[in-house]
């Protein structure tokens, strides 16, 4: 079990946790008590979890967050998602190959009694948004229910070990995704008006404008409140490739998950598809965790994410294809390797520019769609609904935290809270925050080589201030009414006092120190590391290299600290000439991988793409159907039952509207599905109660 275990983390903690004894397929395992089934299997070498019953393809996990079902397998007999139902001991786990038997009834059912609560307010999710605004309405005295369907609170906070960009004041830049949901959850744990209901799930919102939620994964109950915030967040969007479903073909967010939440391994060679902040974010935390990354691809002529997250991987070895795409995932049984194309400006792949890579894992992260099925409907039913985050609009976390804040306030005012406007400068700074990357320096600051000096290596327009926050005599400028601006240093050479504080706290690791004061010709260079395996005390020199990851010298190390309170930052001091000090940017690691092509490239088919993972209906079969003049999805999904799975169209109808687009269809000529509760498929035996002869009710 412990080859696919992360044994050692620069961030992390290994915890100590209890062992307990499962089955797979009749062979004795091992997990830990409070993980996953799907992390156990896969701590265990396991990756595919069943069979498809249309063709008989493998199955394996690729959201885990529960909003598909590849990951479905049947322990103790129970057919159960993989990536959340949590790991018994003596469990007897099977994979789901084809289609299951239904178990016999044994007795009639009838339909159970539903509780009914009234509540102010109901808050759908409790990621950084959700938490936020529950906390303004904790802090009024507003009852309220937070419902969120994990076993801990913060969303997708607990999966991110790097440093917050944004305000330091509004939403904790400079500190670390997993501290800042510890942080809003001791927060909101204060306030006795707000219940937590975890390990719970909203299925729908219904016409007499009251919400059904599965409350710890048993009970079916409906909340009639008066006020509803949508902050359910984001699902990754999927991609029509071919061998798109293969197991090892993952979402960001289950990468992220298994690497940083499970501590286990799902890879040991991955591929990127996708250069916005979640891929490059990722491939960082997978670096981090010992797992090589192959390179990364992306259709755009550059990466649409952070400057300074693209410098890092580059830095660390990474090769990044831009205006390339996916061709296909390879393998049988699972991922063996990736082909990828340059496309031309339409998007279109070019022959003879094809390139296959040796891999065992794929990350597609091309963006997010919102979480908005019970949003849509609660709208339509006329609640008093209002949403934040990303499912209001997609954008980074620190923006969900501010706009959590925001509804908060508005809705204690609907309820009659006196509190005043919500400051304009609070929309302000939420648009702030939601903004892209803006625009590249194409050189840095002129450097007086004397004295003390931060270097500035973040060149691009990014919301981002906690080095002048941290700052202790204010010599970091950042024009605070618009924090996107790129940081100047104001002092001169006698200033700075060498804390240290801006280069640990920047979330970018884009500020290193050069300091002149003891040898003008071979200044020392402090450096910012999160490896385990970078630097130690031990080791003589390192290989610099400059922002854009190019070598500028193999230098004698000077000192390593880990001081405790920057949060496992490491600083790593160079001894450097002159000429280069300023441009060190960065240090490479001992494990980089110089990844090659292989000599071999396979043959796509696109229409043999899977749009429908569910029922596993291809491109062509939809294609074909849309040439033929339909025009209406509902058609669609009669005929070729694609939408009609166990995710309820969560992974495939964005691509289905692609499809339409692909052939010139303008939206306006379509009929899009209907949508129907129940949002998240639930057992049926939760409403009902089953009579056990002349027991009573069980």
């Amino acid at each position: 079990m412990r080859e696919h275990r992360i044994q050692q983390h620069p961030i992390l903690d290994i915890p100590v946790r209890r062992e307990i004894a499962f089955t797979w397929q009749g062979q004795d395992m091992r997990g830990y008590e409070g993980e996953t089934i799907a992390a156990a299997l896969i701590a265990n070498g396991v990756s595919v979890f069943g069979h498809h019953h249309k063709d008989g393809a493998p199955q394996g996990i690729f959201c885990a967050n529960g909003q598909c079902a590849q990951c479905m397998v049947f322990a103790d007999c129970a057919p159960l998602k993989a990536c959340v139902a949590l790991l018994k001991p003596g469990m007897r786990i099977e994979p789901a190959d084809g289609l299951p038997e239904l178990p016999e009834v044994q007795a009639a059912g009838q339909a159970a009694e539903i509780a009914c609560l009234d509540v102010p307010v109901l808050i759908v999710g409790g990621g950084p948004a959700g938490l936020s605004a529950a906390i303004e309405l904790g802090r009024r005295g507003i009852n309220a229910i937070l419902v969120d369907d994990k076993q801990h609170l913060g969303g997708k906070l607990v999966l991110q070990t790097h440093r917050f960009f944004g305000s330091s004041d509004a939403v904790f830049a400079g500190t670390r995704g997993i501290n800042i949901a510890a942080r809003l959850e001791k927060e909101l744990r204060r306030y006795d008006s707000v219940q937590i209901w975890l390990n719970s799930t909203c299925l729908a919102a219904y016409s007499d404008q009251k919400v059904g939620v599965l409350k710890d994964g048993s009970e079916y109950v409906l909340l009639n409140p008066k006020v509803v915030l949508i902050a359910t967040g984001a699902r990754e969007k999927f991609l029509a490739f071919p061998g798109n479903t293969l197991p090892g073909v993952f979402g960001a967010g289950a990468f992220q998950t298994l690497v940083n939440r499970d501590l286990v391994e799902p890879s040991k060679r991955l591929f990127i598809i996708g250069g916005g902040n979640v891929g490059l974010i990722t491939g960082y935390h997978a670096l981090q965790a010992g797992i090589e990354v192959v390179g990364l691809a992306e259709a755009l002529p550059e990466c649409g994410g952070y400057k300074v997250h693209k410098d890092k991987l580059v830095r660390l070895g990474v090769p990044v294809f831009t205006s390339h795409t996916i061709l296909s995932a390879n393998g049988k049984e699972r991922v063996e390797s990736v082909t990828i194309a340059k496309v031309d400006a339409q998007f279109q792949a070019i022959p003879g520019t094809e390139k296959t890579f040796a891999c065992d894992s794929i990350l597609v992260a091309v963006g997010l769609e919102p979480v908005n099925e019970l949003l849509s409907k609660a709208a339509d039913f006329g609640f008093k609904v209002y949403a934040a985050g990303d499912a209001e609009e997609i954008a980074e976390a620190s923006a969900a935290m501010f706009s959590g804040r925001i509804r908060g306030l508005e809705i204690a005012r609907y309820l009659g809270v006196e509190l005043g406007e919500v400051p304009e400068q609070w929309y302000q700074t939420e648009e702030i925050l939601k903004s892209r990357p803006g625009q590249v320096k194409s050189a840095m600051e002129p450097h007086i080589p004397a004295g003390l000096y931060p270097v500035f290596h973040c060149m691009q327009e990014i919301p981002c201030d906690p080095c002048a926050s941290i700052c202790p005599k204010g010599l970091i400028l950042i024009d605070r009414e618009d924090i996107r601006a790129i940081p100047a240093y104001t002092g001169d050479e006698s200033n700075c006092v060498g804390c240290e504080k801006c280069i640990t706290v920047c979330p970018g690791l884009a500020i290193t120190l050069v300091d002149y004061r003891k040898d003008a010709e071979y200044p020392t260079v402090a450096i910012p590391y999160e490896f385990n395996y970078a630097v130690t005390p031990e080791d003589e020199t390192v290989t610099v290299l400059d922002t854009e990851g190019a070598v500028l010298g193999d230098l004698e190390v000077v000192k390593v600290e880990r001081v405790f309170g920057r949060d496992h930052t490491i600083v790593v001091k160079v001894r450097a000439p002159a000429a280069i000090a300023p441009r060190i940017a960065g240090i490479r690691s001992k494990e980089v991988h110089q990844s090659q092509p292989m000599n071999q490239y396979v043959q796509v088919i696109p229409d043999e793409a899977v749009i429908c993972r569910c029922e596993r209906v291809s491109a062509g079969e939809i294609r074909r159907l849309i040439r033929a003049g339909y025009r209406d999805i509902n058609e669609i999904k009669a005929i070729t039952r694609a939408a009609m799975g166990a995710c309820g169209s969560k992974t495939c109808n964005s691509l289905i509207h692609r499809l339409f687009r692909d052939e010139g269809i303008t939206t306006s000529e379509i009929t899009d599905q209907t949508r129907r509760p129940v949002f998240i498929e639930v057992p049926l035996k939760v409403f009902a109660v089953i009579q056990d002869e002349g027991q009573g009710n069980a």
